[in-house]
């Protein structure tokens, strides 16, 4: 193909558009993937302190939806996806999920793999292995297009050092 007959303008669009169509598959969307340091950071498997189990289904739920932790505790979430659909375990602050999802929804096929999430297709199991660092909230939700909006999503309460022993139960 002569590149030369098209004006300059037209090519360096088109090697934008090209290069943009690539970027989300690779790397982050917003200057990275990886979690914000707020919500803490990948755990050691080796300094685990308790497992959580955490089922996905197509009613568009985790199951629990809440879960206690303590600032400091390496948690192990061991996820199933008991639905038929595709689904996601993904840890970040509500900003970061938010922001996420519209990139999901703009590139529905997107394949991504972080330490703070895991993606399963029906019937899958997975896990992720995280250590709080921050008391505070962090949030997690499915950025499967669709199922964020329907409300999949959670959220890890993490207390200071002093407060009562965690509990992966519904806290009502």
């Amino acid at each position: 193909m002569n590149l030369s007959r098209f004006p300059r303008r037209t090519l360096a669009a088109g090697l934008l558009l090209a290069a943009a169509g690539h970027a989300p598959a690779s790397g982050n969307h917003a200057g990275g993937h990886g979690p914000d340091a707020g919500i803490g950071e990948p755990g050691e498997p080796a300094r685990v302190s308790r497992t959580v189990e955490v089922t996905m289904n197509d009613a568009m739920r985790f199951v629990p939806e809440r879960i206690r932790v303590r600032r400091g505790e390496t948690v192990r979430f061991a996820v199933r996806n008991v639905g038929q659909l595709k689904h996601e375990f993904v840890l970040g602050t509500e900003r970061e999920l938010k922001a996420h999802y519209e990139q999901m929804k703009r590139f529905p096929g997107m394949e991504h793999e972080e330490p703070n999430m895991v993606s399963l297709l029906a019937g899958g199991q997975g896990e992720v292995v995280w250590r709080f660092t921050r008391a505070g909230t962090v949030h997690f939700a499915c950025l499967q297009v669709g199922h964020y909006e329907a409300g999949m999503k959670g959220r890890v309460q993490v207390a200071g050092p002093t407060s009562s022993s965690p509990t992966s139960r519904n806290p009502r």
